[in-house]
């Protein structure tokens, strides 16, 4: 494969919706939708139903139904537990709808491990601030959380067709610093379980 400077975009999009699937699974999947509708984006064959007329208005419902539910104290909590996989999923379909690669093998495992694992990460690290957040402020700071991660879904999805490539790369960062956070966190629970 001839990795140019379109096909290297089209990869840190795929990257960066992927990774915008951790924060609102359907936002993304909506926004890609609309850039492939009105021609902003071109989806690879097996992937244009994402931009058809019952495509967009189920995507439509499913954001409208995923925003007001993260509103709903302890409702909220529960759809994490949802979103989790879902978004993993949510986040491979992207990438791998985007990412240029000719081989279906080769690019469905990259947008496994590029995309679901990304978009999955980034969820599990949002359930564990809004679990911290319940935790802490019985519930009522989940609001602040829920608007954060409305905002960064749907601004890094429309900043990934903007810009992909620094999208991607702040994903990228982003991940290794949630990896860094959850190793140090392991590392102090083992040190104090062998402390007693």
């Amino acid at each position: 494969m001839n990795w140019d400077i379109q096909t290297f975009s089209a990869a840190a999009l795929g990257i960066a919706l992927a990774a915008c699937c951790g924060f609102r699974v359907f936002v993304p999947m909506l926004v890609a939708g609309f850039a492939g509708r009105f021609e902003l984006f071109h989806f690879s064959e097996s992937f244009v139903w994402l931009s058809s007329t019952p495509a967009l208005v189920a995507l439509g419902i499913a954001t409208v139904f995923e925003i007001a539910g993260y509103y709903i104290p302890f409702i909220d909590n529960i759809l994490d537990t949802i979103a989790a996989p879902l978004a993993a999923i949510a986040g491979t379909l992207l990438a791998t709808s985007v990412i240029p690669i000719e081989n279906d093998w080769m690019k469905w495992i990259v947008g496994i491990v590029a995309g679901g694992g990304g978009a999955g990460l980034i969820a599990s690290g949002t359930g564990l601030l809004r679990l911290l957040s319940s935790k802490t402020t019985l519930g009522a700071g989940n609001n602040v959380v829920a608007t954060g991660e409305n905002a960064a879904a749907v601004g890094g999805s429309v900043l990934s067709f903007l810009a992909p490539i620094i999208m991607a790369l702040s994903f990228i960062l982003f991940f290794i610093w949630i990896i860094k956070k959850m190793i140090r966190k392991l590392r102090g629970k083992s040190s104090a379980a062998r402390g007693h």
